[in-house]
């Protein structure tokens, strides 16, 4: 492949609760990515006709974000209509498995420019609400080992040999991190304002932060698990892996992703997309990968996508800069840095989904855009990002500043 897949932008809406009291429930999701794509094209002074595809990530494509949300998004932001567009679902790497395989489309030459990223919105589709037989299907659920992934998260700390204490303490950090980070205007050049339809601001920064968090408030909530362990899951996962006793239930709502109303969109293209349209590059792709493990305990896989990432570069660890695990759950990213043998300075910077929210179907994306901006304001190189997906499936991109 001759061709670099290069990025010309990546932005994101603010992350809000994704409950009916949430900023951003009151907004349709198609007018959550349409927003995104509106200002691509006035930023850029974007003639749409030339983009080749709209390549949007959503875990639960039913209802309002069913029928190819991605083609609805194109139209309903008013683009050309030449402009296609994919509802794309790995699960939890939806957004960034469509920025791969946008870029594989450019580097390969069958497309100049796409958009590629991701919607949710789970405070209007519910977090489960599109099925499927992993954990809907009991025959499946007890052939194939199929557990929630809070239990999942758990049962890896449990391997760790984290503590309640370890991964509050991670989560501490994910808040003083982000916290900071907003407060600082580290997101600012990539978040873009939620509108309404007369132009008035709904919201225009990430809102779940809670920066008043201290190791006390973390230690008096319960877990979140134990029930459901109770209930057969741990038994479940305790035969497949007799060497453990019990499951250790150290995961809360505040050490675990929140739950929120987002999207993502990240402008990809070819050199010679950047001449016919004026566009100067602040980045490129360098290389994706995407890995499977054991499918029921699904916080494995990051860390081999990673590494296959780097083979595929041609890249060592040391030629990575940043790195940027998404929080799914604190027992996620220890045993991501445990794996790969990372230092927690130069792995989630800015705090992650723990403090900032995951919105399944855009959080890929958002990646890009955070590790873009930071780079950039770093000076330094390269970044590599790294999701967790159902089905033991890890994903990974290694992005270049340029």
């Amino acid at each position: 492949m001759t061709n670099h897949a290069y990025i010309y932008d990546a932005i994101r809406t603010p992350r809000s609760k994704g409950r009916k009291d949430g900023a951003l429930h009151e907004v349709k999701p198609i007018e959550l990515g349409a927003g995104l794509l509106r200002e691509l094209q006035t930023r850029h002074d974007l003639d749409t006709s030339y983009v080749d595809d709209v390549m949007m990530g959503c875990t639960a494509a039913v209802g309002e974000q069913g029928a190819d949300v991605a083609k609805t998004i194109a139209v309903h932001a008013g683009w050309s209509e030449s402009v296609p567009g994919v509802q794309m679902d790995r699960y939890c790497a939806s957004a960034l498995d469509a920025v791969n395989s946008a870029a594989q489309n450019i580097m390969s030459g069958w497309n100049q420019m796409i958009v590629a990223g991701g919607v949710e919105s789970m405070s209007r589709i519910p977090m489960g609400t599109a099925g499927g037989a992993f954990l809907f299907d009991p025959e499946f659920v007890m052939k194939r080992t199929s557990v929630p992934q809070g239990v999942a998260a758990d049962m890896v700390a449990t391997m760790g040999g984290w503590s309640r204490e370890d991964v509050d303490a991670y989560a501490l950090e994910s808040q003083k991190r982000a916290a900071h980070s907003l407060e600082n205007g580290y997101f600012d050049k990539s978040v873009v304002p939620v509108v309404d339809a007369n132009g008035v601001t709904i919201l225009a920064k990430d809102d779940f932060v809670k920066p008043d968090t201290t190791m006390e408030k973390l230690a008096s909530l319960k877990p979140s698990f134990t029930q459901m362990g109770a209930l057969g899951m741990d038994d479940h996962l305790l035969q497949k892996y007799p060497r453990f006793a019990e499951v250790n239930h150290v995961h809360t709502p505040g050490n675990s992703s929140g739950i929120v109303d987002g999207a993502s969109a990240v402008l990809l293209g070819s050199e010679q997309a950047g001449k016919d349209l004026g566009l100067t590059p602040r980045g490129r792709i360098l290389a994706g990968a995407v890995v499977a493990t054991d499918p029921s305990l699904i916080f494995l896989g990051p860390a081999p996508a990673a590494e296959k990432c780097l083979k595929i570069a041609g890249l060592t660890h040391k030629d990575i800069d940043l790195w940027e695990i998404n929080e799914a759950f604190a027992s996620a990213v220890l045993r991501y840095m445990e794996d790969l043998d990372i230092s927690h300075e130069i792995t989630n910077v800015t705090g992650g989904a723990i403090a900032l929210g995951h919105p399944l179907g855009a959080t890929g994306a958002i990646l890009v855009s955070t590790m873009l901006d930071e780079l950039e304001r770093r000076g330094l190189k390269r970044a590599m990002l790294s999701l967790c997906a159902a089905g033991g499936i890890g994903i990974s991109t290694i992005i270049e500043r340029v």
